[in-house]
């Protein structure tokens, strides 16, 4: 039976009941209806539940969906969507100031950090903290300071957590043959594809034509596969990103900000424009928001002029300053600086985020990111191993944290070869015609865009 993910109403729902309860729209009496019929949770880990439900509960779960659309939402004004909007709510907004573009060796360390940490994290995506803990610890890799192995993890420990099932045969260090295919690096060749055709001028509508053509439906997860079946069924830009889409606020937008940031560098306010006109096919509030750090951030990194610290500072000056993103990112940050022991940053962002998030939630997935960075103070490994070893969405941290550690980096040659050389220069796609390219070719064809308009 096929059970396509991330897309079946009675799935949907559950979900969407707890994002209402995120962002401030009272969803009791409408749970109520729905635990009431018998309407199950949303899945834990899954993209859908194992097997279908009633007609009646399907019929159900959509109309509870587009009621849930209709209440108001207490944390709109702190929280908006729309770019004047949050302009007007960033006292700090960023001015350019004159920076070189990143050299071609630059952008080839930030394309294999981003690699790199995707990779890391991939065999252990989907487990829970403690599984993550217990399985880096029975290979004496811990804290993280290498690929994960199952080399003598006993098999008890395996039965308990697993590795991710996908992901276990191409990314355990004694099966990485090159980079595999992953949704983090998918989405910044697509968003390579859209400065070639459209340049930095693109609209969201763009991106979503590009998405229609190069992107197969089947790569896409989450407010992705939601904002792709919105446009199959007739819907544009924005509201791709609100019909019956639970996952506006997840951290889908931020793994397709790096290209933004690399493309603008000295111009964090540019770069965040543009997170902005990328994220809006798929996200709203916090989730665009978590875009438009990342790429002011990365943009800020760019420049090989600034330390992490500035980085991060610079990137929150985009987001609303009284939106649970930023009170997240600054409470990530103010911890790191805290503790010299990463595990306790961990359990302080666990305790305070675990229980009211999904594990891909953009707010607690950016706060650990920006975490790692700083407890880190940038350094390649430490970053990578840091945001890895908070769990939550491991791969999509790893990417982020390794593409900013690496552009600060500032050459391949500066990234430890234990990390780099299995990659072989090597990614596997189906996105376009990347497949098998080198990791120095996506830097030249990268660092040609730095100079369109």
């Amino acid at each position: 039976m096929l059970r396509l993910t991330w897309v079946q109403p009675e799935d949907l729902l559950g979900h969407e009941l707890r994002q209402a309860a995120l962002d401030g729209r009272e969803p009791k009496a409408i749970a109520a209806r729905w635990r009431a019929a018998g309407g199950p949770q949303a899945p834990a880990t899954a993209g859908a539940s194992p097997t279908p439900t009633s007609r009646y509960l399907r019929r159900l779960a959509e109309d509870l969906l587009d009621e849930l659309a209709d209440l108001p939402s207490a944390s709109a004004d702190d929280e908006p969507t729309e770019l004047e909007k949050i302009k007007a709510v960033c006292a700090d907004w960023p001015e350019p100031f004159a920076a070189p573009a990143p050299s071609p060796r630059r952008l080839e360390a930030a394309w294999l950090g981003r690699a790199v940490g995707c990779l890391l994290g991939k065999p252990v995506e989907k487990l829970p903290l403690d599984g993550i803990r217990l399985l880096a610890r029975s290979t004496g890799n811990w804290p993280l300071s290498t690929w994960f192995t199952a080399r003598g993890v006993p098999d008890e420990l395996l039965t308990a957590h697993p590795w991710n099932r996908r992901s276990a045969a191409t990314s355990l260090a004694e099966n990485i043959d090159g980079m595999p295919e992953d949704d983090d690096l998918n989405y910044p060749l697509l968003n390579l594809i859209l400065l070639r055709r459209h340049g930095k001028a693109f609209t969201t509508t763009d991106v979503a034509r590009v998405w229609l053509d190069e992107l197969p439906a089947g790569r896409a997860f989450t407010a992705e596969r939601v904002a792709y079946r919105n446009l199959l069924g007739g819907l544009e830009p924005p509201h791709t990103a609100r019909h019956r889409n639970p996952f506006r606020e997840w951290i889908g937008a931020l793994i397709r900000a790096d290209v933004h940031g690399w493309t603008n560098p000295g111009d964090p306010a540019a770069a965040a424009e543009q997170a902005h006109r990328d994220a809006t096919l798929t996200h709203t509030a916090n989730g665009v928001h978590a875009a438009m750090f990342a790429a002011a951030a990365i943009a800020t990194a760019a420049t090989g002029t600034a330390d992490v610290h500035t980085c991060l500072r610079t990137g929150l000056t985009v987001v609303p300053p009284r939106s649970r993103l930023a009170r997240a990112v600054r409470q990530g940050i103010e911890l790191a600086h805290e503790h010299t022991d990463f595990d306790a940053v961990v359990d302080a962002l666990h305790a305070t985020h675990a229980g009211t998030h999904h594990w891909v939630h953009a707010v607690p997935n950016t706060a650990l990111i920006a975490a790692a960075l700083t407890h880190a103070n940038g350094d390649f490994t430490g970053s990578i191993c840091r945001a890895v070893s908070g769990g939550w969405d491991t791969d999509s941290n790893g990417a982020t944290a390794g593409g900013i550690a690496g552009l600060l980096a500032g050459h391949p040659a500066a990234l430890p070869d234990r990390w780099t050389a299995p990659l072989k220069n090597r990614l596997s796609t189906s996105v376009g015609d990347f497949d098998g390219i080198g990791f120095d070719a996506l830097a030249h064809l990268t660092h040609r865009e730095t100079h369109r308009s």
